[in-house]
């Protein structure tokens, strides 16, 4: 907007104190590179027609409909707060954790701060076959001396220093030509030093002929699994398997029936699973139970199933099937100057490039309802100055983004003093005592 755009100013508003949400939150500690679109976000925070207002609550301290008093438009991107659930028994026993919690506790989200998952037993299952659930088994078994020099929050970092988990099994409905993650985090997962792959080879039996003509990244990603259940295990002086007893595999074609019950009823001891036969072929294939079940021993089990948007307001339209704001290319159905992009636009899936082209549509539409006079810019409207007295008759206090680069600074000097790129602040309350709120 701001660059096709010579007279546009835009606010943005986050829900926390500090910027960048899945960027921050969501990329593992281990993909520093991932996050190199912080600087590219930095850049547009800094320029003169841009502003930040963290620790605002939309819905809650500011509603849109006062912001589409304020503005001539206003986008959504607030993304998906929530995850979805399994719908089985057994699935709030302890040692049980939504994927999206355990990243937000590992990556130092302030509400799952206080997670303090239970790493005491040798086998976790992951359910779901996305870059997610691969992200969550390397964390568990990654070397110490790699996580440590991550910005993995201090208290994560000492929880997985006493962890015992050794085997971690990724469990998903389809097979091998469904799986959703990619070859560079498989990859990653292969090459993870001191643990070893453990794939069936009979899980790929004919697959070979069956991507010959799948799209290359779907060829690509078969092959190496393929290839990697097919190699020997290599054999290992006795004292470096004494060294490096944790391993990983993937279970094919089972949907979880049930998380079992420890004896005496409070935590998890294992989980049984259907097994599943495919109908149909490619993305597609539908898992269909066969009636056969089995039972897979753990202690903890993670459901990475995927994430679920929330409605903000009931003045904001919602598709709670779809779990989406109804939209066409990014306007907001039935409501003039609103518009939305991301996640809460098309669902939670894809990457962040996905979600970046994404976000260049909506403000193409923006644009061009500005050129054809859809938006009535004739009348000018105050920002964030009508804003500003809202949230201040309210005690709300936004926290800029020159008070962010201050919580940015105090961040990066404890990690220096750590030799990690940044130690994160878990706090709210303590990242607005640094700034003097």
């Amino acid at each position: 907007l701001l660059q096709h755009h010579g007279g546009a100013r835009v606010d943005i508003y986050e829900k926390l104190p500090v910027p960048f949400g899945l960027v921050r939150f969501g990329v593992a500690p281990d993909h520093p590179e991932v996050k190199n679109v912080i600087n590219a976000f930095t850049q547009t925070a800094r320029s003169e027609r841009c502003a930040y207002y963290g620790n605002v609550t939309v819905g809650r301290d500011v509603l849109v409909a006062e912001l589409q008093q304020a503005y001539h438009a206003v986008v959504l991107s607030y993304g998906a707060e929530d995850n979805q659930v399994l719908g089985i028994p057994g699935e709030n026993l302890s040692g049980v954790y939504s994927a999206r919690a355990f990243v937000g506790w590992y990556n130092g989200l302030p509400e799952n701060r206080e997670l303090k998952p239970d790493l005491s037993c040798e086998t976790a299952v992951v359910l779901g076959h996305g870059n997610v659930a691969l992200d969550i088994a390397r964390i568990l078994l990654s070397p110490l001396q790699l996580l440590r020099k991550t910005d993995i929050t201090d208290c994560s970092l000492a929880a997985l220093a006493c962890s015992k988990v050794r085997r971690v099994w990724l469990v998903g409905r389809r097979g091998p030509l469904q799986v959703a993650f990619t070859i560079k985090e498989l990859r990653e997962m292969i090459n993870l030093p001191g643990a070893r792959p453990v794939l069936d080879p009979a899980d790929f039996t004919g697959l070979e002929s069956a991507v010959k003509d799948a799209p290359r990244p779907r060829k690509r990603l078969t092959e190496l699994m393929i290839k990697t259940a097919l190699e020997k295990p290599v054999e290992r002086p006795v004292e470096v398997q004494a060294a490096a007893p944790r391993e990983w595999g993937l279970k094919f074609q089972r949907s979880p029936q049930e998380v079992l019950p420890s004896a005496d009823g409070t935590r998890a001891r294992g989980i049984r699973v259907a097994l599943t036969r495919l109908e149909g072929s490619g993305d597609s294939a539908k898992a269909v139970p066969t009636g056969d079940v089995e039972e897979l021993e753990c202690g903890l089990v993670l459901s990475s199933i995927g994430y679920r948007c929330l409605p903000l307001e009931p003045a904001v339209p919602f598709n709670t099937r779809r779990g989406v704001i109804p939209n066409s290319a990014g306007r907001v159905v039935g409501v003039p100057g609103l518009y939305c992009s991301g996640w809460v636009k098309r669902g939670p899936t894809g990457v962040i490039i996905t979600t970046m082209n994404d976000s260049f549509d909506t403000a193409q539409s923006v644009l061009e309802d500005l050129q054809v006079g859809a938006l009535d810019v004739a009348t000018s409207r105050e920002g964030f100055g009508a804003v500003e007295s809202i949230l201040r008759s309210r005690g709300v206090r936004p926290v800029s983004f020159s008070d962010w680069e201050k919580i940015d600074a105090v961040e990066v000097a404890r990690g220096k003093a750590a030799g990690k790129p940044r130690e994160k602040i878990v706090d709210p309350q303590e990242m607005l005592r640094l700034i003097g709120h």
